[in-house]
């Protein structure tokens, strides 16, 4: 695309107080952007109001279209516009795509098929395993990994989606000039390398909050389908899955303790109709997706007997010590000793307060 008609492009986009439905509605009626600018306050106030025409057209964007013409020079970045062939075809088939998207990385993975898995930000040591097993599992099987480079599950997607074959894209709420947040500096460089990071706001756009819901439709709206790992009842996951069900994609949900707030959100998908998911062949036997996935190897030797009754013990909810010592019989400081070497196993998770969750062995990448 010409810089001409780039710049036209991003002028339609960069103007205050011109939304995507008055962008749309635009191109709708005349076409391209320098259609659009050539035509009259006359001629565009019989498709928006007046007062909008006139700000349209009154309005430059110079500083803005130059700062982002001279940042898509750079190695690796790209600004995909409704009228490029690499634009992803598949938020063509949402109500309200953006009319543009600033892109790091990887163009192929625009319309690669794809999953998006989200969940909660302070998810579980159970919850961020499975994420990452599912990820990396699907990943290998040909999906990229969709999701929102938030803390939590959507990180612990990401790095599984980079394990994989396939990949990963990380819908970001920010301009994609910026990292938020900021702990999570290292993984989006990553993504940028060797996935791809996508963005609708502009240049410089920081963290407000009103934009991440609304960035939400692109994950669900990238993907065949959508996967909530762990979510509370209150969660803004659930807002992605629930325009994913509106876009027509599949909803997901992997089913947890029913004493544990972070699955109440997944149960109460489930109830509404999503699929409960125990293994990735769940989902890929929904998508019609028959390409096989590797059972995962085992990277620890198995617990001894010992270890192996103490974890039963344990079960899969969050349990404290004393509980623990009822249950087994056996001594804090016994106790202490071996939850410490099947911590270093990565079979137990030490959290705040005490307590100890087991983390099951990952059967996502395939069923025995």
């Amino acid at each position: 695309m010409a810089d001409s008609d780039l710049a036209a492009w991003l002028r339609l986009s960069l103007t205050p107080g011109i939304g995507g439905e008055t962008q749309r509605a635009l191109l709708a009626a005349f076409g391209l952007p320098h259609h659009i600018y050539a035509a009259s306050v006359t001629e565009l106030a019989r498709v928006i109001p007046q007062a909008a025409a006139e700000r349209l057209l009154a309005h430059e964007a110079s500083a803005a279209v130059e700062t982002a013409l001279t940042w898509v020079t750079q190695a690796g970045n790209h600004i995909l516009t409704l009228a490029d062939s690499a634009y992803p075809q598949r938020l063509l088939d949402i109500s309200d795509p953006p009319i543009l998207v600033y892109l790091k990385g990887r163009v192929d993975l625009l319309n690669a098929p794809a999953l998006a898995i989200v969940g909660s930000r302070n998810a579980t040591p159970q919850g961020l395993a499975n994420a990452e097993a599912f990820a990396a599992a699907l990943s290998d099987a040909g999906l990229c990994i969709v999701s929102g480079l938030a803390l939590g599950i959507d990180a612990a997607a990401h790095r599984g989606g980079l394990r994989g074959a396939t990949s990963t894209l990380a819908v970001i709420g920010t301009g994609i000039d910026r990292v938020y947040p900021a702990r999570n500096q290292e993984l989006a460089r990553r993504i940028a390398e060797e996935g791809a990071i996508l963005s609708e706001f502009s240049l410089g756009t920081p963290a407000l909050k009103e934009n991440f819901p609304r960035r939400n439709r692109i994950i669900s709206g990238l993907a065949r389908g959508c996967l909530v790992v762990e979510a509370a009842d209150r969660s803004g996951s659930l807002i992605t899955a629930r325009l994913a069900g509106e876009q027509g994609r599949d909803v997901f949900a992997i089913p947890g303790s029913i004493h544990s707030p972070l699955s109440k959100g997944c149960h109460r998908l489930i109830k509404q109709g999503a699929k409960l998911v125990d293994d990735a062949r769940d989902i890929l036997e929904e998508l019609d997706m028959s390409t096989a996935v590797a059972p995962q190897a085992a990277s620890e030797a198995a617990p001894d007997a010992a270890s192996t009754h103490l974890l039963d013990h344990l079960g899969f909810d969050l349990c404290d010590i004393d509980t623990l010592a009822a249950r087994s019989g056996l001594t804090a400081e016994k106790l202490y000793a071996m939850l410490l070497q099947l911590e270093l196993e990565g079979l137990v998770a030490s959290l705040p307060g005490g307590r100890f969750q087991r983390i099951a062995a990952a059967k996502q990448a395939g069923r025995a």
